[in-house]
């Protein structure tokens, strides 16, 4: 009688630690958690079903600044110095997925692009594995193009929505660097892009508000103008904003189209 005792309790447990492990299994693969993120203040809690995930609005592109992707690796995925981004391409063309997609990666530090001050939580961070000194692989450049079309299939964004680290945070940034190809991405629809000849802007076109109807933030001027040039036109010297910059940012900022 004991031994059969002792065998029914253990087909209870067997069958308890099944059912354990079904309702984990489900609850992972239907992303809960214990109990939803909310106020602290006292509430009820009533599920509703009308809801989806945030959806990005930016992709913003980096250089890692490191000399490998290993050295990539450890600043990305240790608690210090706090930073990830959700994907980081190595530069055989390798993708490593970071950060889920529906999570805040922490890539664009104090940051600001049109509407948006707060790019991490706006957006998708890609980190290429590059040293800034470097020019990109034609592999890495490819694996790019391939993972920017699958966010904008998936996301619908706009051509105008992907962006450099540089752009959004202008004061303090350069990645991903003046050796980037933002003109191969802007012809597969990664990015805004003009080709001469640019339409003349009016007398007395304000360069600021330019460069603010893209996206800039151009509350320390000059940085932005620097990050605009690192993007669009990396081989302008000029002490100011040449003829051919203003018509630049002009045709970009959409004013020219304006009736």
């Amino acid at each position: 009688m004991a031994g059969h005792r002792r065998a029914g309790g253990l087909s209870r447990l067997r069958a308890a630690a099944r059912l354990a492990t079904t309702l984990l299994v489900a609850c992972a693969l239907a992303a809960c958690s214990a109990w939803p993120l909310g106020t602290s203040i006292p509430t009820r809690w009533q599920p509703s079903a009308n809801f989806d995930q945030r959806r990005p609005t930016l992709v913003v592109i980096h250089y890692t600044g490191s000399e490998t992707a290993a050295d990539a690796l450890r600043t990305l995925t240790t608690a210090t110095p706090a930073v990830s981004a959700h994907y980081l391409i190595v530069r055989d063309g390798s993708i490593v997925q970071l950060v889920d997609e529906r999570a805040r990666a922490w890539h664009a530090g104090e940051s600001r692009w049109g509407a948006s001050f707060d790019v991490n939580s706006d957006s998708i961070g890609i980190e290429l594995d590059n040293d800034g000194r470097t020019p990109y692989p034609q592999a890495q450049i490819d694996a790019l193009l391939a993972l920017l079309a699958d966010l904008q299939r998936r996301y619908r964004l706009p051509a105008a929505a992907f962006v450099g680290h540089a752009d959004v945070a202008p004061w303090r940034k350069v990645d991903p660097g003046p050796l980037f190809p933002w003109r191969t991405l802007a012809a597969s629809g990664f990015g805004q892009w003009c080709d001469p000849p640019y339409p003349e802007p009016p007398l007395g076109f304000d360069f600021a508000l330019g460069l603010r109807a893209i996206g800039y933030d151009t509350r320390q001027l000059d940085s932005t103008w620097a990050a605009f040039r690192l993007h669009y036109a990396p081989d302008e010297t000029a002490a100011e904003p040449s003829e051919r910059e203003r018509a630049l940012v002009y045709c970009l900022s959409g004013l020219a189209s304006s009736p």
